[in-house]
């Protein structure tokens, strides 16, 4: 009830003579009173005293003894407390490492004898280095670092870790999330300081993150922290803002010259390949117009070679034979006409060519190209043939000539 308000101190039953606020000593007196019935309501009853009598001291050391054992078991079973699957539990004997205990529900000796620590291992803690919250928000104190060709790259990377030895954790460092901070720093300041700045910005990003993960966990190793780094992810890389454009323009650059690289080596790859298949096509052609040649004459050597065994075996024989295949490969490609002046008057006139040819047609069947085959006793004296007969004739005199 407020001080305010204008019933404050009447009693409920109405009345208005008493203003003023309880009596104290009148409510302690009430409590007293309400004490000793609880814890003397045992001998009140037997000897039927009244409850305004003092209680004994026999009656007073049972009740105080009763409020102690009460206490006791209160402060027994304060000692008892809970781990969390993946916590574990760190118990201090007096404030020193007695033991670490798996979860489930565990008990301890109660406070100031023992205490214990819940330390949580597998939840992922992030550290960030260079930024703090976005990108954007850059720490220029931690991003800027010095690359081996003296120059200066701003690098953000977010640092993983959970805990593997709680005793290590609690006990060997005061600050673990600082103490990570600057490992972190450390390492990557020592790793881009060995490697060129083109390295570190395009061609070993991931390389440059598994080895700072490497040397972070061997610092922190070495300091006992009981952390162990799970991840370390990039989150950007790059020159500082003032030189940024004339960076970029030398990042065009460079990939102008690998572009022109690529086409070149495009070209290449399509000309060259042509370019060997050719050669190599001549080279075969060459290589079979040579066995060729070799064959064809192994072969009339060997042809020239059997020739002469059968001519001394029968020369007359081989020298018809070849006559006559010496005329019939000859006469195969040439036109061929047939006179025959020895019959006296009469002469035989075949143009063997010109049959050959009406035979092919179909010619040779007309009736009136039939009778230029037969015998007459007149020949015909072409325009152009009179002196090829004379010479004829002149040959066959000379040859009937004693």
């Amino acid at each position: 009830m407020s001080l305010n308000d204008p019933q404050w101190g009447k009693r409920p039953g109405g009345g208005s003579g008493n203003q003023g606020p309880p009596d104290l000593d009148e409510l302690w007196r009430t409590f007293c009173k309400k004490f000793n019935k609880l814890f003397a309501r045992h001998g009140t009853e037997g000897n039927g005293s009244g409850s305004g009598e003092p209680p004994s001291f026999k009656q007073l050391g049972s009740g105080i003894g009763l409020l102690l054992g009460l206490i006791l078991v209160v402060w027994l079973t304060s000692g008892f407390y809970i781990v969390v699957e993946g916590q574990r539990g760190v118990v201090l004997t007096f404030g020193k490492f007695s033991e670490t205990t798996n979860a489930g529900l565990r008990w301890r000796l109660p406070y100031p004898i023992q205490s214990h620590e819940i330390v949580e291992l597998t939840s992922v803690r992030t550290v960030e280095v260079g930024y703090r919250n976005n990108v954007k928000t850059k720490v220029l104190r931690e991003s800027l670092m010095l690359t081996d060709d003296e120059n200066i790259i701003d690098i953000q990377f977010a640092v993983q870790y959970i805990l593997k030895d709680p005793e290590d954790y609690l006990f060997n460092n005061r600050r673990p999330e600082e103490a990570v901070l600057q490992a972190a720093e450390t390492a990557f300041r020592e790793i881009v300081g060995k490697n060129k700045m083109d390295y570190v910005l395009y061609e070993g990003r991931e390389q440059v993150a598994v080895a700072g993960q490497k040397l972070m966990q061997e610092i922190l190793d070495r300091y006992k922290t009981g952390i162990a780094i799970s991840k370390v992810t990039m989150q950007n890389a790059q020159p500082p803002e003032q030189v940024q454009a004339a960076f970029d323009d030398a990042v065009r650059a460079k990939q102008d010259l690998e572009r022109q690289k690529n086409e070149g080596q495009a070209y290449y790859n399509d000309v060259v390949p042509k370019a060997r298949g050719t050669a190599a096509r001549l080279m075969e052609e060459a290589e079979g117009y040579r066995q060729r040649v070799i064959a064809n004459a192994e072969g009339e050597a060997a042809r020239f070679k059997s020739v002469v065994v059968e001519y001394n075996k029968a020369p007359g024989v081989t020298r018809d034979r070849l006559y006559l295949d010496t005329m019939q490969q000859i006469l195969s490609s040439t036109s061929k006409v047939m006179v025959d002046a020895r019959a006296g008057s009469q002469m035989l006139y075949l143009p063997l060519d010109k049959i050959i040819q009406m035979s092919g047609g179909g010619l040779l069947q007309d009736p009136q190209i039939q009778p230029r085959a037969q015998v007459q006793t007149e020949p015909p004296a072409p325009p152009d043939g009179g002196a090829r007969s004379r010479d004829a004739l002149r040959n066959r005199d000379r040859e009937g000539r004693p």
